[in-house]
């Protein structure tokens, strides 16, 4: 599990570190600098699958993320001549990549690989077959989603924009979710189909997935049914149902099918749900999270917030494994530059500061009407 990212020279960050936890949010007003940090680890991700690092440098576009050149990932207000990322992992482990900058270059030159002996960190979920990302424009609802065996199969994979969801989801329907505590009380079994169905369920009431391969087509077909009195209605196609039912499956099954070690990044899971939903997303990675998954989330959403502090009151997660970061500029300053407040989370919940602009927008409106 990372539990340290240092930061040089990087796009709005001169210098900065943070230490991520089993659960980490990263919150503010938009462009603050929040998904900077997780772009470091998915540009040290894609340039370990693109075979240039440790020792040719820093790929800037890839299949996860696309920097542009140097100019664009150095720090405006930088000092010297490289971008350095350190990582650190439990036990002490630690890792320092420093690349030469090289601005009309879409890759940074290695300048030095330091690492603790004998550790190697290519052997971590970052680099491994134990990673899920999603990014925030995930696939939209189609007829028909594409298949990867590469990436489900080879990956374990959903694919960045959640592309593969499908096609994992009918290869692995039956099997059974890593971590039982996310067994959803209404089931009794534990195969990925019957969990899906069940958190989905309390998202959108009495739904029912099924998802049907096409080799011939390279395609799955994706569906969905509801409960009645009656029994169920006929098939629905995504595009018949709603939007976020769809966008957020992927987010359904990355934590449902994640399992103690793996590291899980979730770009504003909260996207197109009403807030119900984005309560049982905070629930289901406080589960996921206690029980050792490290889950990265990037959001904007006071309910997933909130559920995580209900989880904490309720003993479901540990306070010390719950890190909250919240991103704030002070315009007024000469440089462009972002400030990283930590508040910290007791045993019931409570938070032991809300800066200004930490989901106080409600309390803002609330105070406007009674006037």
């Amino acid at each position: 599990m990372i539990t340290s990212i240092y930061l040089k020279n990087f796009k709005v960050f001169k210098e900065a570190e943070l230490s991520p936890a089993n659960l980490t949010l990263f919150t503010g007003l938009n462009g603050m600098g929040k998904t900077t940090f997780i772009q470091s680890l998915l540009l040290l991700r894609q340039s370990y699958e693109k075979k240039t690092l440790p020792d040719k440098g820093l790929f800037l576009n890839g299949d996860y993320i696309v920097i542009g050149e140097g100019k664009d990932a150095y720090c405006m207000y930088g000092e010297g001549d490289n971008i350095c990322f350190e990582l650190e992992w439990e036990d002490k482990f630690d890792v320092t990549f420093e690349f030469s900058y090289s601005p009309n270059s879409d890759l940074q030159p290695t300048k030095s690989f330091k690492k603790t002996d004998p550790f190697n960190p290519f052997d971590t979920a970052l680099f491994n077959k134990n990673f899920q990302y999603l990014t925030a424009e995930r696939l939209s609802p189609r007829i028909l989603f594409p298949t990867s065996a590469y990436h489900v199969e080879e990956l374990h994979s959903l694919g960045s924009k959640g592309d593969y969801t499908a096609h994992f989801i009918a290869v692995n329907q039956r099997e059974p979710i890593p971590i039982k505590e996310l067994q959803h009380k209404l089931t009794k079994g534990l195969s990925l189909l019957s969990q899906l169905d069940a958190w989905l369920g309390e998202v959108v009431p009495g739904v029912s997935l099924s998802t049907v391969v096409h080799r011939d087509m390279n395609a799955v077909k994706l569906s969905y049914k509801f409960e009645t009195s009656d029994g169920y209605t006929e098939e629905f196609k995504p595009v018949n149902v709603g939007f976020g039912l769809t966008f957020v499956l992927p987010v359904v099954t990355a934590v449902l099918a994640a399992k103690p070690g793996d590291l899980v990044i979730i770009e504003n899971p909260e996207s197109h749900l009403h807030p119900a939903g984005q309560a049982v997303i905070g629930k289901m990675c406080a589960l996921a999270a206690e029980k050792g998954v490290q889950i990265i989330i990037e959001t904007h959403s006071d309910h997933i917030l909130n559920s995580i502090r209900v989880a904490v009151k309720k003993k479901i997660l540990s306070p010390q494994h719950a890190a909250i970061y919240f991103f704030e500029r002070d315009i007024n300053a000469k440089e462009h530059k972002v400030d990283i407040i930590q508040p910290f989370m007791d045993e019931n919940g409570r938070l032991d500061k809300k800066p200004r602009g930490f989901f106080d927008e409600w309390g803002k409106q609330l105070d406007e009407l009674i006037k």
